[in-house]
């Protein structure tokens, strides 16, 4: 997996601005507040560097480590809150206005099943052009569709025609799936 580059820029040693710091040692532990020289000088004499990690705080907060562990330290911090968060992907189920029963019920399992796992799901009635005169139809669709999930369904988009495409985009809310089993 590749990670974003997101260019952080970390300040070090000579370059973080302010005259003391409150300075932490490698695993967090304080070590107080010290002047920059003598900041710089324990960093160099642990053979690490001295990196800003809250530039705001009063005074500014600093750590001493090797830079090059700090940055692994920081992608894999990245790493592990991307993994957290992972974004509902947007599933596509396709239907036609005048679909037959078994099948509807073969993609309404299909949608029970994206919006368990919290995807979005986008809902698309298409329409062949002798078709266009019944959108009606498609409208029932999908109103029926939403009937048949019942509670914990978010409405993204509400329906609407791009093209002979009839669309909506539905999401599970945390009650989802909770009230069924």
């Amino acid at each position: 997996m590749k990670l974003r580059n997101t260019n952080n820029y970390w300040r070090i040693n000579e370059r973080i601005p302010g005259n003391s710091f409150r300075v932490l040692d490698e695993t967090g532990k304080q070590i107080g507040i010290l002047s920059k020289i003598e900041a710089i000088s324990k960093a160099k004499e642990m053979k690490a560097d001295l990196v800003e990690i809250a530039p705001t705080a009063n005074p500014p907060v600093v750590k001493i480590i090797e830079f090059g562990k700090f940055k692994y330290q920081e992608e894999k911090k990245a790493r592990e809150s991307q993994k957290k968060s992972k974004p509902g992907d947007l599933k596509e189920i396709r239907f036609t206005p005048f679909i037959g029963e078994a099948d509807y019920q073969t993609r309404l399992k299909r949608i029970d099943e994206f919006l368990r796992d919290k995807n979005k799901v986008k809902l698309t009635v298409y329409f062949q052009t002798k078709q266009l005169g019944s959108k009606q139809f498609g409208y029932n669709i999908l109103q029926r569709i939403l009937k048949d999930l019942g509670q914990g369904i978010n409405i993204d988009m509400n329906a609407k025609f791009l093209g002979r495409n009839l669309i909506m985009i539905i999401s599970p809310t945390n009650l989802y799936g909770k009230s069924k089993s």
